[in-house]
């Protein structure tokens, strides 16, 4: 590998090399794909695994989903290799990283920076709302500067100041353009329905990131939309490219929207192996990809997966046999471990308040409801009766890895291995939450972080050609609304996650979510 480089390692890994040192920032690259043999990066990019592109002074980790926390990558590296990652309310990352052997590991504050070589450093960029675990990197090397964003959804105010950190325009700008969601792919609509959500949602994530952008104007803005794929029989038709739209767009689609949008950015895609110098930002592409085409038909890019698929095949048997037919006393450790989770948080339990249920098949399966708030959690096994506001229908083989320990809730959901149905059709952050964290210190923080905020600070928008004053702060994640603000037939549409506000009194359309304040502009002038 070159000094002065960033090269696309798949998904949103990169190597940077600068000033002497090599680095791996969230390189997911082992045959064992993530999410119970769910996922694989696209294209494949096993061919850039040699002893060269391994052989590095540091590795990078943003977050703990399995597409950026390669443990198996990371296990064989030498134990000299530090890890750094970032420092969020669970110490899950840290347990995993012990877990596997890794005894150097750096955990970093917010905009702390970690030396590199003379005056280069890097440094991470959390969230602002501890309800993702989810942080940019930002990389100074010399004169040239790099954000990759990986999955975090980062606000103008921290790009601003990831450019005051830097002293200047950002060189290279990562950004993450793809979803990673089972909603609405795995519930159960119809598939006009379907495609209505899956539109909403990929075009609100386009909007959002073409925002940020358009104010941060890099020098060089590099989507790397993901999107993953998936091999395995079950799962093949929610590739992208098999059909039109969807939820996950390929890296050509992401950058065509912003050169679209922002005609005058400078852009790149980067394939598996592609590189940028970082010295005039020229690409130098790998020649792996000579006969490969982004923007092939959808018989191309079946025949693509397919071929792809087969190479995966081992990984895809070693998934199934890792989670062997669920065993004996199933629903006993269900209840134990649903009710352990009603003690975690109070105030999640409050904003809950649901029945879930889980439709279980296989053996030693079953329908059982769980009841899930206003204050703590009761299991029904013998559940089926009555409404359910939620319903998760899954074979029991991979209910029992959650259960047992072997496999977190956020891995099943992302695994795309079960199906749903809710009723009402209202998104619930607060279920969610608890659900992938499964921890004290990580709820404790959101509950901390939504008290903390001023529901009186407003900003103006326009809507009917009248100004109103709305909460400045979405009270979802805490987005900048005058920043991720859109009006849309006069639905406040936060871009952040797509959460939508009725303008006459502030009520969240589509979710379990506190209201947004909505004043006329002149209201305080009336009050005096």
């Amino acid at each position: 590998m070159g000094e002065g480089t960033v090269t696309g390692l798949g998904h949103a890994g990169l190597r940077v090399d600068a000033g002497g040192v090599r680095i791996l920032a969230d390189p997911w690259l082992s045959a064992g794909g993530a999410f119970l043999g769910a996922w694989f990066p696209f294209p494949d990019n096993s061919h850039l695994v040699t002893p060269e592109l391994l052989d590095v002074d540091l590795v990078v980790v943003s977050h703990e989903h399995l597409d950026h926390l390669d443990l198996d990558l990371l296990a064989g590296l030498p134990e000299s290799v530090p890890v750094v990652i970032p420092r969020y309310p669970s110490t899950i990352m840290q347990r995993r990283l012990r877990a596997i052997g890794r005894t150097r590991v750096v955990v970093l504050d917010a905009w702390q920076r970690y030396p590199l070589n003379g005056d280069d450093w890097l440094t991470v960029i959390p969230e602002q709302c501890p309800m993702s675990h989810d942080a940019a990197v930002l990389f100074k090397l010399g004169e040239r500067s790099v954000l990759h964003t990986n999955d975090a959804r980062i606000s103008l105010s921290q790009a601003r100041r990831a450019m005051a950190e830097v002293g200047g325009p950002l060189d290279v700008m990562g950004v993450q353009m793809s979803g990673a969601s089972w909603h609405p792919v795995r519930y159960e609509y119809d598939e006009v329905e379907r495609e209505r959500i899956a539109t909403i949602k990929r075009v609100g994530k386009f909007k959002a990131v073409t925002r940020l952008v358009r104010q941060v104007r890099p020098r060089l803005v590099m989507p790397y939309a993901g999107p993953p794929c998936f091999l395995d029989d079950d799962l093949f038709e929610l590739n992208s490219g098999l059909r039109p739209g969807g939820i996950f767009p390929d890296q050509g689609e992401a950058l065509a929207w912003l050169a679209d949008r922002i005609p005058d950015q400078p852009g790149v895609c980067l394939l598996p192996g592609d590189q940028i110098r970082l010295d005039d930002l020229s690409t130098t592409r790998d020649p792996h990809w000579k006969d490969f085409r982004l923007d092939a038909g959808p018989e191309e890019r079946r025949r693509y997966l397919t071929e792809y698929a087969a190479r995966r095949r081992p990984a895809i048997d070693a998934a199934w046999a890792a989670n062997p037919v669920s065993r004996p006393g199933l629903a006993q450790r269900f209840k134990t471990h649903l009710e352990s989770l009603g003690t975690l948080s109070e105030y999640f339990l409050a904003r809950i308040g649901m029945t879930l249920r889980f439709d279980v098949s296989g053996p030693h399966g079953g329908v059982w409801d769980a009841h899930i708030g206003p204050d703590r959690v009761v299991v029904d096994l013998d559940g089926g009766a009555g409404h359910a506001d939620y319903r998760l229908t899954m074979d029991g083989r991979w209910l029992d890895g959650v259960v047992s320990g072997r496999t977190r809730w956020e891995e099943l959901l992302l695994s795309m291995r079960f199906t749903a149905r809710r009723q009402p059709d209202r998104y619930n952050d607060y279920l969610v939450g608890l659900l992938k964290h499964a921890d004290r210190a990580a709820l404790r923080a959101v509950e901390r972080f939504e008290a903390a905020r001023d529901p009186e600070e407003t900003t103006t928008i326009v809507v009917g050609g009248k100004q109103l004053r709305v909460s400045r702060y979405c009270p979802h994640a805490g987005e900048d609304l005058a920043e991720t603000g859109v009006v849309v037939n006069g639905v406040l549409r936060c871009l952040g996650h797509n959460f939508e506000f009725d303008l006459t009194d502030g009520t969240c359309l589509n979710a379990r979510c506190d209201p947004v304040l909505v004043k006329p502009a002149d209201y305080a002038e009336e009050a005096v």
